[in-house]
């Protein structure tokens, strides 16, 4: 496997060159390598954020910003063991985030 010095994406073989389909960098192949693709994958397809993710029903929280009533929550121990966790919730209307401590 092979990357592309100019951005450091991996190059792949087409045509006996070796071509960054990022930036278009090509290098001829070495004669002695062998270069097999055997599935191309999109990351774009198989990436999900957080944003994206329906985390359920939620809770009964009024927020803050647009006042929307329904919120996820997380738990963090964001302090010492002994104290109590940190709870972090997220609007399901408009995603702003809050937290509210015990």
């Amino acid at each position: 496997m092979e990357f592309c010095p100019e951005c450091g994406a991996m190059m792949l073989p087409n045509n006996g060159v070796l071509k960054c389909n990022k930036c278009g960098y090509s290098n001829e192949l070495n004669d002695n390598a062998q270069y097999e693709v055997s599935k191309e994958i999109n990351a774009e397809e198989t990436v999900k954020y957080v944003e994206d993710i329906d985390m359920g029903e939620g809770v009964t929280e009024i927020c803050p910003k647009c006042g929307h009533d329904k919120a996820t929550y997380e738990l963090k121990q964001t302090r010492s063991a002994d104290e109590a966790p940190t709870r972090f919730f997220t609007c399901k209307k408009c995603k702003h985030k809050w937290r509210e401590y015990d």
